[in-house]
């Protein structure tokens, strides 16, 4: 993978020194800047553009949350949250964060996060190259159809505003629409997602991410960070122990819940009383 620039958000210089002795292991890592609060994370994410900034949770005046809401999800790097309370770990989620790490972290930890960061932006890259290359084939259908190639697979629009209805996925040489309601759980898969739909898979070239952005929030409820369940095919959930929980689908697939996603499903599920 290509050099990997990182921000450093954190008020507390020893913090800052301990995450760039972190990263000097890593040969692949620059570190492009850092902030000391909320204010200089946005202004300097808007002017060096990193792929990847570490986030400090609490901050004087502008919080990492803040960061986020100032800078836009959209136009925000990939994000990992340094806090030093766990119960951050559901609202980082939420933001869209690669990962969280609890002061203090071993190595093998903030290792395991960077590792997650580097799979997050190579999923990015690859769902923007499938992208351009779905633009590129759509600009050139006045050529001979034996001249064409056709993308693996493209997501089939709404209308603005709306959640994807359906998706077009190539199978062979055909492709099949598949109504985005009839989906059991989607997969992370490296630089694609695999559609569980019934006793079928379809492989999609998208990061799960940007999938999920696409999807309805009220039906579909991310309980991994490799998975998304369609909430109308969950028949039960299994507490395994006090920190692990199953999801049980309809057909009888199990699936884990990860504890910082455990809050989420129950409130969106209905907490059991």
């Amino acid at each position: 993978m290509a050099e990997l620039s990182v921000l450093l958000v954190d008020d507390e210089p020893l913090a800052r020194r301990g995450l760039k002795q972190a990263l000097s292991r890593h040969a692949d890592v620059t570190v492009c800047g850092e902030c000391r609060d909320g204010r200089e994370a946005v202004s300097a994410i808007t002017s060096l553009k990193p792929k990847l900034v570490l986030l400090d949770v609490q901050m004087p005046e502008l919080d990492g949350f803040g960061v986020i809401r100032e800078v836009g999800v959209d136009r925000m790097p990939a994000v990992i949250f340094i806090t030093a309370y766990d119960a951050f770990a559901v609202r980082a989620f939420d933001a869209h964060a690669v990962d969280y790490l609890v002061k203090p972290f071993a190595d093998e930890r903030f290792d395991e996060a960077l590792n997650r960061a580097r799979s997050r932006l190579r999923q990015e890259e690859a769902a923007e190259l499938g992208r351009k290359l779905a633009a590129l084939l759509a600009d050139s259908v006045a050529r001979p159809a034996s001249a064409q190639v056709q993308p693996p697979v493209e997501p089939v629009p709404s209308r603005p505003g709306e959640p994807l209805g359906r998706l077009l996925v190539k199978v062979g040489t055909r492709s099949v629409l598949v109504p985005v309601s009839d989906i059991d759980w989607i997969a992370a898969d490296d630089y694609c997602v695999t559609l569980h739909v019934g006793d079928k898979e379809y492989v999609l070239r998208e990061s799960l991410a940007a999938l999920e952005a696409q999807l309805d929030s009220e039906r579909f409820v991310r309980i991994h960070r490799s998975a998304i369940v369609n909430v109308e095919r969950i028949r039960e959930l299994h507490h395994d122990s006090p920190t692990e929980t199953v999801v049980v689908l309809s057909t009888g697939q199990r699936l884990r819940v990860s504890r910082g996603r455990k809050d989420v499903l129950e409130r969106r599920l209905g907490r059991a009383r």
